[in-house]
């Protein structure tokens, strides 16, 4: 037998199939095997390892920007001294969870989804496969179809254009793509960006880097946190491993709330709080105001977090600087800015962001005609309208990610048991209500998110339309509210009377 005979025969139909073998997707295996162990499911990724963003980028220092005790999943304790940890710990974690839950016997990498048609009459998907080895194209159906693909683009990140580019003698390299085999030992770097990258790359290079200088056109928050949590680590030498688990999430989570409501209702104390963070955290008289103090309130963009004050420590030695300054353009031996100095530079680092990708990128289809998804709206974060047995998770920008993945993950599980109990085929949700407003499916002023949105369902400005950033409320909505919604349209199951005739004469 082939291997593609050997795919087709096992993928031949599930009753779910899952996009993504990175958090969500392992993390929606996890409650399919617990909750419903009679189902029959699948995990696909076009790449041909687990872990999703956490193996895809490879560039030095890319870490959490969360503490795992919110980070990690509500099922599985973290159990290693860093709270912010580094990819290489997260990969073995959610490597452990697959073994927990004898998940490698669902995977099927290597196996890129192009496109979806749902069948009404059918009620089931057709999902065409391509395995990325050696092209070949497939078909396999499933009657739940689940994007755990997050929404960047896998294929490239965000590099805005840059005058004279093709003049620099040096390497330019996006984090995304970043080369296992780049030299930058004794060589003066530039980062050009300020966000959670950049902020990570400079301490990292910086240890190998003559010098390296992050440019930046205006500045973000940046957060300093200990790498460790001293709350999580003793209470796990003193309590059962479960329960040190649960009182040190529920407590990181309570805190982040609070963290989050006191920077919208008390921006400018906040900023200050801030602001005197940075400045014991660098040398006397240092620019704070000019490098550390951007013109927006915090968390209106997602702040960065720097473990044990790295980046501040990287600076203070001289190992790295910051220059906050506009772009001219490249020249043969580094970057002419509008103060008309030029930063000499051997590697520039293009840190500008990462492009959105909704789903995927999979061309979904419902009785054969195209879904354009920003004529939908999303349903309690987790469906779109007019699109049924389709779910999805995206985690939380102002939160840890897989705090809202471990909610749709459990509600889609809760759902699944409700259409069981009632015989019900097909679940769709319907926005009928014609006083809903549309609004961009993440209201937040950053410019990758700002520009992708068109891509993308919208959400609505009222009822189970709205997106929040609130993991109360989503809780409340998502593990707590009953599943039945007068917003879903739920059909039964078709009887096949040929086969069941057959059935009973036998």
């Amino acid at each position: 037998m082939s291997a593609a005979t050997e795919v087709t025969r096992r993928l031949e139909h599930v009753d779910v199939l899952i996009v993504g073998a990175g958090i969500s997707g392992i993390d929606l295996g996890h409650h399919l095997k617990t909750k419903q162990p009679d189902k029959t499911f699948a995990i696909v990724d076009g790449r041909d390892a687990i872990g999703g963003t956490w193996d895809l980028f490879r560039y030095p220092g890319i870490r959490s920007d969360a503490d795992m005790q919110q980070f990690g999943f509500e099922f599985k304790p973290w159990t290693r001294a860093n709270a912010i940890a580094d990819a290489h710990e997260i990969l073995d974690y959610l490597r452990e969870a697959i073994t927990d839950d004898d998940l490698d016997r669902h995977l099927h990498l290597g196996h890129k989804v192009l496109s979806a048609d749902f069948s009404s009459d059918e009620a089931r998907w057709t999902v065409t496969l391509e395995r990325t080895s050696d092209g070949e194209r497939f078909d396999v159906t499933c009657g739940v179809l689940f994007s755990a693909a997050g929404y960047y683009d896998y294929a490239g990140g965000f590099t805005p254009h840059f005058e004279g580019r093709e003049d620099f003698r040096g390497p330019i390299v996006h984090p995304q793509q970043w080369p296992e085999d780049l030299d930058y030992t004794g060589k003066k770097v530039v980062v050009i960006g300020s966000g959670a990258t950049a902020v990570s790359l400079l301490p990292s290079l910086a240890e190998k880097a003559g010098h390296v200088t992050m440019l930046q056109r205006s500045p973000s928050y940046v957060l300093p946190v200990p790498r460790q949590d001293p709350i999580a680590n003793t209470l796990r030498r003193l309590l059962p491993e479960m329960l040190a688990w649960r009182v040190t999430r529920r407590f990181n989570i309570k805190r982040q709330s609070l963290i989050l409501a006191a920077s919208r209702r008390y921006p400018k104390q906040m900023r200050r709080l801030i602001r005197k963070l940075n400045t014991n955290a660098l040398p006397e008289g240092y620019a704070v105001d000019t490098h550390f103090n951007p013109r927006y309130n915090p968390w209106d963009q997602r702040l960065c977090v720097v473990p044990d004050s790295d980046l501040f420590k990287t600076i203070s030695s001289g190992a790295a600087s910051v220059v906050t300054d506009r772009i001219v353009r490249f020249t043969e031996h580094g970057i002419l800015l509008e103060s008309g100095s030029e930063l000499d530079a051997d590697v520039i680092v293009t840190a500008t962001g990462l492009n959105m990708l909704p789903f995927g990128g999979i061309a979904l289809h419902v009785d054969g005609q195209a879904v354009n998804l920003h004529d939908h709206f999303i349903y309690k974060s987790t469906m779109v309208s007019g699109v049924p047995n389709f779910a999805f998770a995206l985690g939380y920008t102002t939160n840890a990610w897989t705090l809202k993945v471990d909610l749709v993950s459990n509600h889609l599980c809760r759902l699944l048991a409700h259409m069981d109990r009632h015989g019900y085929a097909t679940v769709t949700p319907v926005a009928d209500d014609r006083t809903l407003i549309g609004k961009p499916f993440l209201d937040m002023d950053t410019a990758y998110i700002n520009r992708a949105m068109h891509l993308f369902p919208q959400q609505g400005s009222h009822g189970p339309w709205t997106v929040s950033q609130d993991y109360a409320l989503d809780r409340a909505r998502l593990a707590n509210a009953p599943v039945e919604d007068s917003a879903l349209k739920f059909t039964a199951a078709v009887v096949d009377t040929k086969a069941a005739a057959k059935e009973a004469a036998a």
